[in-house]
Order: structure tokens, then C-alpha cells, then sequence
């Protein structure tokens, strides 16, 4: 075969960690003309989505939602909580962790980083010795990746809760669930979390264009004793608003409402109990996958420990150039879009062609995902990249499992 056929029949397979697949019904959904932003349909439909966020996030808490991405999230997040000179404490596990810690310092906030690497969740010794040094409480917050995208290391923030209440530090625990909300279990009230940040782009199943923080009364008493919060970002309005306009301080994004309408509709029909169960399956087919071509192989999961993986993204480590090559050829001769390996090795760096990954979030069932593994072992096929035999039967073993 000497040149792309993706185009030839069939539809294209996007794999990537988010934006994930959206379903037909959320499209639908958003396909219509723009309604009356002051009056009408839309303005119920608003205030049923804050309840139903809420059902998914598993709290009582509060929710202000905001037009932007996962790092709007993260600047309103810090915006309402901590101030210029004020210090956080961020543990690392991958890229995201960097870009909050990154974002925290734009704000002319002091960050404290302790970086556990690429392929290591977080060291709770470590963290209690960070906390019980801090004797005067100058860290005002601690920002914790749930599950990092470019790794998928996904961290335990509940023994972090626990932590925090052992050593006795006041804290706000700040976690961010933008590859995790409605793909891994997070339970942000059972769990003690203070606040959290999400994006609409991946487990709820919305094109990118809305953001989400929860707090809780803790977090908004912070927030209230703050000297001064920016108009915008200012979380008060928008999660008690007293005119519509407030929730987003301006014009709502309308088609995002109805999309998103559509998805939490989808959400709760299916339960988040289930939609867990469903979500752990397929990584679980995923995983033995991998094992499987990695027997014989240079493949191999980014994360050793099944207990320590995400079950809503897998990041690979594929010798280079193999895991660029895979990624093209797959999306030429497929149309399967895999994952970059994103913040495993420097740009420019020649490693950095090692490294992919596979989103699995929100929208999928097991055809799909068999689908993807099946592309996979094709073009590793193709390619001649040495691997491992019987992945999609040890896969298709995880799925049975029901």
C-alpha cells in the first residue's frame, strides 16, 4: 500500500486523551439555531445542569461554571483561593501538575514543587515531611493532580485528605479532575476535597469550550476573606447568580448547554457507578493488551502498578522512532488518531518519537476499544515493530468479564 486510505470509507476513530468522542446525541443536541439568552428554555436548562454536575462530581458542595478551557479552571480555581505572595504546594507527577504550578505563579503566587517524576505516583512520606516543615502554615493550598493526562498516573486524593488531617495543616486541598471526572471514581465530599477543577471535553462528552469549580464552604470562606477577586473570575456571582447572566458573567455559551444537557441526561441514565465499572473494564482490556505485545516487545505502559493507572487515559513508552511511526501510519492507513506523548521528553529531544498515548474516556464501549487494539496490532504489524501474540483475545477476555 503506498498511499493513505483513510478517507476511503468508514469513520475516523479519534483515540486522543480529550477532546473525546462525543456522542451523536450531545451533537444533535447542539445542532440548532441560537435561542433567546434572556428568557426562555435555556435559562431552566441552566439551572438543572448545577445539580446534575454535582451528581457527578458526588457533592453538596457549590459549582461556578466559566466559557474556557482546563486552564480556566485552574486560574479561577487559584483566583478565588490564594493571593500575590501567598504560597502552594504542588505535587508532580507529569505536565499538568507543572502548568497549574506554572499557572500559580503567573498570579505572582509562590510555588513549592516536590516533582515524583513520570512514572511514580506520589511518595506520602515525602509529603508529610513538606507539611510538617511548614510550622508557620505559609502554604495556603495544595494542588493535586488527580489523574495527570500526559503520565496517567492517577494519585490517591484521599490519602492526601488524610494527610493533611494527620499532620494538621490547614490547607485547601485543590484537585484537579479534568482527565478524571466521569472516567475514574472521585468522590469529591467523601473525600475531603476543598476544591476542584474540570472541563467539559472529556468524560462529559462536550466539545472544549466550558469549565467548571467546585468548592466547598471551607474554600468559599477563603474566598470571602480575600481582598479583592477579579470580576470575572470571582466564583460568588457565578455559582448565586441573581440574574442569568451571572452564571457566566456575560452571554451564556449557549450550544454548550444544550450539548451538555444532553450528556449529563446520558450520564445519569447510565449512573456513575456503573459508568466507573464500564470505564475500569476497558482499561483493563487495554492494560492486558499491552502486556501482551510488550512480552516480546519494546512496548511497554508508562505506569507499572494497575492500582496507580488511570482508567480514562494510558500512556505507552514505544522506542523511538516506533511510537511516532505507529501514530502515523495508524491515522494514514486507519484513520485512527492516537496520542502524543506529551512532556515525556523535551521538543526537539529524538526521544520524544518514544512515547504515545490512548484516550479511552467517556463515549467508548468494548467494540471501540477492541477496534483500537485491533489498529494497533496492524500497524505494529505493518511497521515490523516486534511484539508480543494473543493481545486482542487477552483483551477480549477483560471484556467478557461483565
Amino acid at each position: 500500500m503506498t498511499s493513505p486510505d483513510k478517507h476511503l470509507g468508514g469513520r475516523e476513530y479519534l483515540a486522543i486523551p480529550g477532546p473525546s468522542v462525543m456522542p451523536e446525541p450531545v451533537l444533535q443536541a447542539m445542532h440548532r439555531a441560537a435561542p433567546n439568552i434572556y428568557a426562555g428554555e435555556i435559562v431552566d436548562i441552566a439551572a438543572s445542569i448545577v445539580p446534575d454536575l454535582k451528581r457527578v462530581a458526588r457533592t453538596e458542595a457549590h459549582v461556578a461554571m466559566y466559557i474556557g478551557n482546563g486552564h480556566a479552571a485552574w486560574e479561577a480555581a487559584l483566583a478565588n483561593t490564594v493571593g500575590e505572595g501567598d504560597t502552594v504546594l504542588v505535587p508532580a507527577t507529569g505536565r499538568f501538575a507543572h502548568g497549574w504550578a506554572d499557572m500559580a505563579e503567573g498570579l505572582g503566587v509562590q510555588t513549592r514543587i516536590l516533582d515524583f517524576g513520570k512514572r511514580a505516583p506520589w511518595d506520602m512520606e515525602r509529603m508529610a515531611e513538606a507539611l510538617r516543615a511548614d510550622t508557620g502554615h505559609e502554604i495556603k493550598a495544595v494542588l493535586a493532580v488527580h489523574v495527570d493526562t500526559s503520565t496517567s498516573i492517577r494519585n490517591d486524593v484521599a490519602a492526601l485528605r488524610a494527610l493533611l488531617d494527620e499532620v494538621g495543616h490547614p490547607a485547601l486541598l485543590m484537585a484537579d479532575c479534568i482527565a478524571s471526572l466521569g472516567c475514574d471514581r472521585f468522590e469529591m465530599d467523601a473525600w475531603g476535597v476543598d476544591v476542584m477543577v474540570a472541563g467539559c471535553q472529556k468524560g462529559l462528552m462536550v466539545p472544549p469550550g466550558m469549565a467548571f469549580v467546585f468548592f466547598n464552604d471551607k474554600a468559599d470562606a477563603v474566598r470571602r476573606a480575600m481582598p479583592r477577586v477579579s470580576r470575572y473570575w470571582d466564583w460568588s456571582p457565578r455559582a448565586n447568580p441573581d440574574e442569568f447572566f451571572m452564571y457566566w458573567n456575560g452571554t451564556a455559551p449557549t450550544h454548550h448547554l444544550y450539548g451538555l444537557r444532553t450528556a449529563l441526561d446520558m450520564i445519569h441514565t447510565e449512573g456513575m457507578e456503573a459508568i466507573w465499572t464500564r470505564h475500569e473494564r476497558l482499561a483493563r482490556a487495554i492494560w492486558a493488551a499491552c502486556d501482551a505485545w510488550g512480552a516480546e516487545g519494546p512496548l511497554e505502559l508508562n505506569v507499572a502498578a494497575p492500582a496507580r493507572r488511570s482508567c480514562a487515559v494510558t500512556a505507552l513508552r514505544l522506542e523511538a522512532p516506533h511510537a511516532t511511526a505507529l501514530r502515523d501510519w495508524t491515522e494514514a492507513h486507519l484513520g485512527l488518531t492516537l496520542g502524543i506523548g506529551l512532556g515525556m521528553a523535551p521538543p526537539g529531544d529524538p526521544a520524544w518519537h518514544g512515547f504515545f498515548r490512548l484516550g479511552h474516556m467517556g463515549h467508548v464501549n468494548g467494540h471501540m476499544i477492541m477496534g483500537l487494539l485491533g489498529g494497533i496490532e496492524a500497524g505494529l504489524t505493518a511497521l515490523g515493530v516486534p511484539h508480543g501474540r494473543d493481545a486482542l483475545g487477552t483483551a477480549a477476555a477483560e471484556i467478557a468479564r461483565v
